[in-house]
């Protein structure tokens, strides 16, 4: 029992919970693709990756397994991206360093996905019959998940530079090299 239910019964809320982490994770990537915060979108993204790391350590075990050494990896990326986007809002280096986490987060969620779906769905487990991790259809297909997020995370890095308040953040760029600046020597405009 966990938290009172079976096993079997928390065993399907945390798998509820981590789809609907990774759907919203797919979401938020293509967000940040697109430049767009998707506040809300992203809330429920942390929220739901959380708490299906930290539920998963809840499962009664008796060895460390690798979903536990992912989890262990993936909370600190979590908080960090938590401080980079609330904390630090975003300034800076918190920009692309939010960017990483988040989606570093996201991929080791589907890493994980990836395995569970060896594991359990019959047509996959028939490529893999034996142990899975150590056939090349896992392999293959771990090793395009992995160059699918480099690729996105590369792309959301370059792309991502959410707009603050009205301005971009080029305007903003543009406005903090005005010659006319006070800090020039020239107030008011220079006139």
């Amino acid at each position: 029992m966990v938290f009172g239910m079976s096993v079997s019964t928390f065993t399907l809320v945390h798998t509820v919970i981590s789809l609907v982490a990774i759907v919203s994770g797919f979401i938020v990537m293509f967000g940040l693709i697109g430049s767009n915060r998707m506040s809300g979108m992203t809330a429920l993204f942390l929220a739901t990756t959380i708490l299906t790391t930290a539920t998963g350590f809840l499962f009664p075990f008796t060895q460390l397994f690798p979903s536990h050494m992912i989890g262990m990896l993936s909370l600190p990326f979590l908080a960090i991206a938590v401080f980079a986007l609330y904390g630090q809002k975003l300034s800076g280096a918190s920009r692309w360093i939010y960017v990483v986490t988040a989606m570093l987060s996201l991929y080791l969620n589907v890493f994980i996905l990836v395995i569970q779906s060896f594991l359990t769905v019959p047509a996959l487990r028939a490529l893999a019959p034996d142990l899975p991790l150590a056939h090349a259809p896992f392999a293959i297909t771990q090793v395009i998940v992995l160059v699918f997020f480099i690729i996105m995370i590369i792309g959301a890095v370059r792309r991502f530079h959410p707009a603050l308040g009205d301005e971009t953040p080029r305007q903003i760029s543009e406005r903090a090299i005005e010659p006319t600046d006070p800090a020039f020597g020239r107030p008011n405009g220079g006139r």
